[in-house]
């Protein structure tokens, strides 16, 4: 599998030029011949070195405003021919036609065209032809070409012929043909779903820059993340990012973007154990721990807030797992950074998807992000006692955590504090009993507060429940055949109720 190769002639027709000097440079010095087109081949010569047109080749122009250059026989027969087959070698003879063994070429930015809100028929004019033609062909025959086929390909290749000339193996022109079809399946996939205009008539996601980590939600699964972390976050300190963490750092950024108002949220198995939002970073962390000091142990923090000095001193006090927030005072850093393996992250803007998806059975489920932030307009008063202001403020706060917690799910609120919550349980009233159970057990008076479902009463029971617990409003998303039986209880008994007319299953 160490077949060597020696490159003798180089097409090249990039958009990119950026680090193709030294490429160049190198090939010259090992008596590679060029092959060009347009801007390339005055950019080769203009760094003093002989470069053949390929309009010279073919005797074709290049046509059609540019879209039509290398699309011909001597430049496609020189990159597909067999070396090893005697057929193609006499056919390439009897037309003129030059091996071609080393084919560099990138593509027009079709997503960055897309993204800068071009015009349409700017956009289709930066859907490549030739490129991904090129592409092709040279990946093809790997067996005797070598094909760079994107800008980040450079330093590999680079490095090849600082290595060992103007030559190659097998193994080494196989895996840039691998690096090649991904870069044109990645161009294909992003042209299809422009075309598609969200209609999802099939499924094409493709992500680059993958990165492995040490193990999956197990360690005896492989698990791997494919994305551009660095995008979205500096780490700053801290062991390398888990399978794990990154399931609850995202469930902790879905939590967090719900709220305005300086909020501190402490996260555990994706949902939160803890949440306050405060006028100071210090006092929704201290009102956020209190909501479950026990299930904090080994979880995930972030806040929205600037981490300071007083806020630091106490979140360093109990072990966690990682911390996000939008910056962190100099010595806050140093008191958090005290722990080796603590995952310090500072969060950057970054634009989020907005389709989610799965793989299961033998296909992928995919589904719209829930992006949906209750307001007070959305809100219906479904009881004779309507709520108070400061009910509606703690409804609406506990509503958008429900939203974030595996279902079934019961937040219990007061204050814009989160007493409790009961998630992932198989019946709603079980979720109630257990938010109750755990607000009692850590000292809250439910008097006054406010109860959250992710899904509609079938029956009053949960009502009633709440009722006799002290709680004085309700929020929910209405909609069950007997809803009439939790709003006549409610009158009944003095509770304000409210529907949102929004499930929030989530599991």
């Amino acid at each position: 599998m160490s077949e060597s190769k020696r490159i003798k002639t180089a097409l090249v027709s990039v958009y990119h030029k950026e680090g193709l000097d030294e490429i160049i440079t190198k090939l010259h010095e090992e008596g590679v011949e060029f092959l060009s087109t347009g801007g390339t081949r005055q950019f080769i010569e203009s760094l003093g070195y002989p470069c053949k047109a390929v309009e010279d080749l073919t005797t074709y122009p290049s046509i059609l405003g540019g879209r039509v250059k290398t699309l011909h026989p001597k430049i496609f027969g020189g990159i597909l021919c067999r070396r090893g087959l005697e057929q193609d070698l006499q056919q390439i003879e009897k037309y003129e036609i030059p091996e071609i063994d080393l084919v560099i070429v990138d593509l027009y930015p079709f997503e960055a065209t897309v993204a800068s809100g071009a015009s349409e028929a700017d956009i289709i004019e930066k859907i490549d032809i030739g490129g991904i033609s090129l592409i092709r062909a040279a990946a093809k025959n790997y067996n005797d070409v070598i094909i760079v086929a994107s800008q980040a390909q450079y330093k590999p290749l680079l490095d090849m012929l600082m290595e060992h000339g103007a030559t190659s193996s097998l193994e080494e022109r196989r895996w840039m043909a691998k690096e090649a079809f991904a870069v044109s399946s990645h161009y294909d996939s992003a042209i299809f779903n422009y075309f598609d205009a969200g209609e999802g008539s099939a499924f094409r996601c493709s992500v680059n820059s993958q990165k492995q980590l040490r193990y999956g939600e197990n360690p005896h699964q492989k698990g791997y993340f494919y994305g551009n972390l660095e995008a979205m976050f500096d780490q700053i300190h801290g062991k390398e990012i888990s399978y794990n963490n990154l399931l609850d750092i995202n469930a902790a950024v879905d939590l967090i973007d719900e709220f305005d108002d300086l909020t501190f949220a402490i996260l555990k198995h994706n949902n939160a154990c803890g949440l306050a939002s405060r006028s100071t970073v210090l006092d929704a962390w201290k009102d956020a721990l209190a909501g479950d000091p026990v299930s904090a142990f080994g979880g995930v923090l972030i806040t929205n807030g600037v981490v300071d000095k007083e806020a630091a001193e106490e979140i360093n006090k109990i072990f966690f797992e990682v911390i996000i927030a939008p910056d962190y005072d100099v010595d806050a850093l140093e008191i958090l950074g005290q722990k080796k393996n603590r995952i310090i992250l500072v969060r950057k803007e970054a634009k989020l998807p907005k389709k989610q998806f799965r793989a299961l059975l033998n296909g992928v489920l995919v589904q719209d992000k829930d992006t949906n932030i209750e307001t007070v307009a959305d809100l219906k008063t479904v009881t004779d006692k309507a709520p108070t202001p400061e009910e509606v403020e703690d409804m609406l706060f506990a509503n958008k955590i429900v939203k974030n917690s595996k279902s079934n799910a019961i937040v219990l609120a007061k204050g814009k504090q989160l007493l409790a919550s009961g998630v992932g349980q198989t019946s709603r009233v079980d979720a109630l009993k257990q938010a109750i159970e755990k607000a009692k057990s850590f000292g809250f008076d439910l008097n006054g507060a406010v109860m959250a479902s992710d899904a509609f009463f079938p029956f009053p029971d949960c009502v009633e429940i709440a009722d006799k617990e002290g709680i004085t409003a309700v929020i929910q998303p209405g909609g069950s055949v007997k809803d009439d039986l939790s709003f006549a209880y409610c009158n009944e008994h003095g509770m304000a109720m409210v529907t949102t007319g929004i499930r929030h299953f989530k599991h």
